[in-house]
C-alpha cells in the first residue's frame, strides 16, 4: 500500500527584514569588538526577511529563564500549530476524526501535556488518535517523522498526520556570549515556523507524492559540531564551521544508495527539497551531486524568504515545488543535523493540489 503526501499546510507569524533586525536589534547585542563580524554574517546569511513569535524589535527575551521561554513556547506553539494542521487537512480533504497517529516534531520548546495531546484535542482528533512527538533531533527531524507516519499508513490503512512546529526566537542568548560567533550565526539565520503534512493511503489521495523510502547516515565521528544545549538561559546553539566539509563527504554516497535502489539517478530527478542550514550548505549539496542552479532555487528562495526554521524548513521547500506552474514529478528530500545526521526521502507519483 502507497503513503501518500496528499495535504500540506503552513503556517508563519509575523516577518521582519533582516536589515531591521540588525538595525533595531542585533547591532547593539553586538556591540564592541565582534559588531563588525557579526554585521558581515548577517548580510552574508542569504536571509532577507525572517517570521518570529517573539520579535526582538519588541521583546528582548536574551535575559529570560528556560522556565519563562517554555511557558510562552506553549502560548505561541498552539495558535501556530493549529493553523497549519487545519490547512493540512483542508488541503488533503481529511476530516481531524479519522487520523489514526497525530505526530509532532519539535525541539525549541517542552511542556506536559503537549502540543500533541493539547492539539489532538482542539481539532475534533479521536481520543483513540495515537500520538507520537519527537523531540531534539533539530533540523531533520521532518524526515524521519514523515517516515513514522508513512509507516503507520502502509501498516495499519488509515490516515495519519505530521506536525513540525519550531519557535527559535524564543533562545535569542544574552549579550554575555556575543564573543560566541556560534550564536552569531545562528542569530543570523534561525526563524520560526509551523509546517503539517497529511500522509493517507493512495486510495484516499490519487494525486499525491507516494513516500517510497526514507533513509540515514549519522557520523558519530563528529557529534560536537552540531549541539542543542539547553542552559539556564533557553536552548543553546553550537555549530561548527566544519559541517559543511562534513556534509560534501556523505552526501552523494546517501543520495546515489537510495535512488540506485529505485533503479533511477540524479538525473531523474526533477525536483530538490534541501533543508537550507546556510548559503555553504546549499552550496555543498549543489556541487558534490552535481546540480544546476536552478536546481535548489527553492531553499534558497525558503533561506531568503523565511531564514531557517529548524524542523519545517524542508517542508516549506516542498510546499514550494508543489506550487511550480509544472511540478515535479519525482522529489528527494535532504535534511541534516545533529549527529551529524543526513536524511534522504524519495517521493514519487502524481502532484499535490495546490
Amino acid at each position: 500500500m502507497d503513503a501518500v503526501i496528499g495535504g500540506l499546510g503552513v503556517a508563519l507569524p509575523p516577518s521582519a527584514t533582516q536589515d531591521d533586525l540588525w538595525d533595531g536589534f542585533f547591532d547593539h547585542h553586538y556591540a564592541g569588538t565582534r559588531n563588525a563580524l557579526a554585521r558581515r554574517i548577517f548580510t552574508n546569511s542569504g536571509v532577507r526577511t525572517r517570521q518570529a513569535v517573539v520579535s526582538p524589535l519588541l521583546e528582548d527575551v536574551s535575559g529570560w529563564s528556560t522556565e519563562r521561554r517554555m511557558r510562552r513556547y506553549q502560548a505561541e506553539a498552539m495558535p501556530l500549530g493549529k493553523a497549519a494542521v487545519g490547512r493540512a487537512l483542508d488541503d488533503a480533504g481529511v476530516a481531524a476524526g479519522d487520523l489514526g497517529l497525530f505526530a509532532v516534531c519539535s525541539c525549541t520548546g517542552y511542556a506536559t501535556p503537549g502540543l500533541d495531546i493539547l492539539l489532538a484535542r482542539d481539532m475534533g482528533m479521536s481520543p483513540s488518535v495515537q500520538r507520537l512527538f519527537v523531540g531534539h533531533m533539530g533540523c531533520y527531524a521532518a524526515l524521519p517523522g514523515l517516515g513514522a507516519v508513512s509507516d503507520f499508513v502502509t501498516a495499519r490503512g488509515r490516515p495519519a498526520l505530521l506536525l513540525c512546529a519550531e519557535l527559535t526566537s524564543l533562545h535569542v542568548q544574552p549579550a554575555g556570549s556575543r564573543t560566541d560567533i556560534h550564536q552569531i550565526v545562528s542569530h543570523a539565520l534561525f526563524s520560526d515556523a509551523a509546517a503539517a503534512v497529511v500522509v493517507t493511503p493512495r486510495d484516499r489521495s490519487p494525486a499525491g507524492y507516494a513516500v517510497r523510502e526514507v533513509a540515514a547516515i549519522t557520523d558519530t565521528s563528529t557529534a560536537d559540531h552540531m549541539t542543542w544545549d539547553v542552559t539556564d538561559l533557553g536552548f543553546r546553539m553550537g555549530l561548527s564551521p566544519q559541517v559543511p566539509a562534513v556534509l560534501a563527504k556523505h552526501v552523494r554516497g546517501l543520495v546515489d544508495e537510495v535512488l540506485g535502489r529505485h533503479g533511477v539517478t540524479i538525473a531523474d530527478v526533477d525536483g530538490w527539497a534541501v533543508h537550507p542550514g546556510g548559503p555553504k550548505i546549499l552550496d555543498v549539496v549543489q556541487e558534490r551531486l552535481g546540480l544546476d542552479g536552478a536546481a535548489l532555487a527553492e531553499s534558497r528562495g525558503v533561506l531568503a524568504a523565511h531564514g531557517n526554521c529548524s524542523s519545517p524548513t524542508v517542508l516549506l521547500v516542498l510546499d514550494e515545488l508543489r506550487r511550480r506552474p509544472a511540478p515535479p514529478k519525482r522529489i528527494v528530500m535532504l535534511a541534516f543535523g545533529p549527529g551529524l545526521t543526513l536524511y534522504v526521502t524519495l517521493l514519487e507519483g502524481s502532484t499535490l493540489g495546490a
